[in-house]
């Protein structure tokens, strides 16, 4: 009994190990032909750092490098750490995370001088460099954009504040003109009212005077007057009034 459980352990291994050695074939098969995604699916179903190693970079070849850096950080192989470093160094270049791209190249040289992985890192401080001058650049002409537009701003305050003076100054000066011209003509109108008045005045008392009627002469009068008359020698014809005041046309002897 003991001898069969000890067969069948072993029967099972050597089956587990036969079903990943064909995985790890048709993955490296896969991958050298570029099929990448077959590859990676091949060698997530094998176990062991150094499948993680190449599943990883299956998904690197396929672009998607968040999920190749979630793999490459799963490996704790020290006999893969300069690999893994410096593969995700370049993962990180490019998602254009550089400084942790610089950070992974810098850890895999103090493991191992390596040419490539120098010229990576190189390159990625003077790209950090251009893009730290650029950020500067661009930081400054933000800074004298802002400048030049507040000055704009300033200056268009200044004149919009001007001219809504000079419109207000206009404005109370056309007021004041009317004003002027108001009084003015409210001036000659009373002028003109008080001359008229005048002329009004100085005409009534002639007018009454001249319409105002006379008084008919009595007959005590005109007796008197003819009497009057007679004495100085002057004959005349007076033509009394009758009584309704009208002229009569018969002559009257006195």
């Amino acid at each position: 009994m003991r001898t069969f459980i000890i067969l069948a352990i072993f029967g099972t291994f050597l089956s587990a190990s036969l079903l990943d050695f064909s995985y790890l074939s048709d993955a490296k098969k896969a991958y050298e032909k570029k099929e990448y995604k077959k590859a990676d699916t091949l060698y997530a179903k094998v176990e062991g750092d150094e499948a993680k190693f190449n599943q990883a970079d299956s998904l690197y070849m396929q672009k998607k490098y968040k999920e190749a850096l979630d793999i490459y950080n799963s490996i704790s192989d020290k006999n893969l750490e300069f690999k893994k470093l410096h593969n995700m160094g370049n993962s990180y270049a490019r998602l254009n995370k550089i400084d942790k791209a610089i950070s992974s190249y810098e850890k895999a040289l103090k493991i191992k001088e390596d040419k490539d992985t120098k010229f990576n890192l190189e390159l990625l401080k003077k790209k950090k460099k251009e893009q730290e001058k650029k950020k500067n650049k661009d930081k400054k002409d933000d800074k004298n954009k802002k400048e030049n537009k507040d000055k704009k701003d300033d200056k268009n305050k200044k004149n919009d504040k001007k001219d809504k003076d000079n419109k207000n100054k206009q404005d109370k000066n056309s007021k004041n003109k009317k004003k002027e011209q108001d009084k003015e003509k409210k001036k000659q109108e009373d002028k003109k009212r008080q001359e008229k008045n005048k002329k009004k005045k100085e005409k009534q008392p002639q007018e009454s005077n001249q319409s105002k009627p006379q008084p008919p002469i009595s007959n005590m009068e005109e007796r008197k007057w003819q009497k009057m008359l007679n004495k100085k020698g002057v004959n005349t014809l007076m033509l009394p009034l009758n009584q309704k005041g009208k002229n009569s046309d018969k002559e009257n002897p006195w």
